[in-house]
């Protein structure tokens, strides 16, 4: 078996593919030209959105760093204020807050525990030593001379 690499065209055939790359040809270019073009425009169209795109996160970005500054500014500025008043804050931490009971009501006071413990203690007492008997002694105590 042998295999034919060169087929024999008809001139009927051989026109029209002739034709056909002759055609194919400059129609192969305008595709290429067109799609190169297109590929162009469509890279430049990406490019500008995002320069757009950049443009505007720096506004934004811009944007936030004056919020920031003056937010900084106001704290500065609260700071100061706060260091400016600081000695007038100290010395008012400084007093006392509370005032001293007065002596009168120290002396009262020590008075009536002195006085409950008293009576305190003359409960006690009174409760340890036993009660006398309604009935006589059956021996006489000894007077004292």
């Amino acid at each position: 078996m042998s295999s034919k690499t060169d087929v024999r065209l008809r001139p009927g055939q051989r026109l029209s593919r002739g034709l056909r790359y002759t055609a194919v040809g400059p129609v192969d270019v305008t595709r290429g030209t067109v799609g190169l073009s297109w590929q162009g425009m469509q890279s430049a169209a990406t490019g500008i959105r995002q320069r757009v795109e950049k443009s505007r996160l720096a506004k934004e970005l811009v944007q936030e760093l004056e919020e920031a500054q003056e937010s900084i500014a106001q704290e500065l500025a609260e700071a100061r204020a706060a260091l400016a008043n600081l000695p007038q804050t100290l010395a008012d931490a400084r007093k006392p807050k509370r005032r001293r009971p007065h002596p009168l009501l120290l002396a009262g006071a020590a008075v009536a525990v002195i006085a409950v413990g008293g009576v305190t203690f003359s409960i006690i007492r009174r409760s340890m030593q036993p009660d006398p008997s309604p009935r006589p002694p059956s021996v006489e105590p000894p007077q004292r001379p």
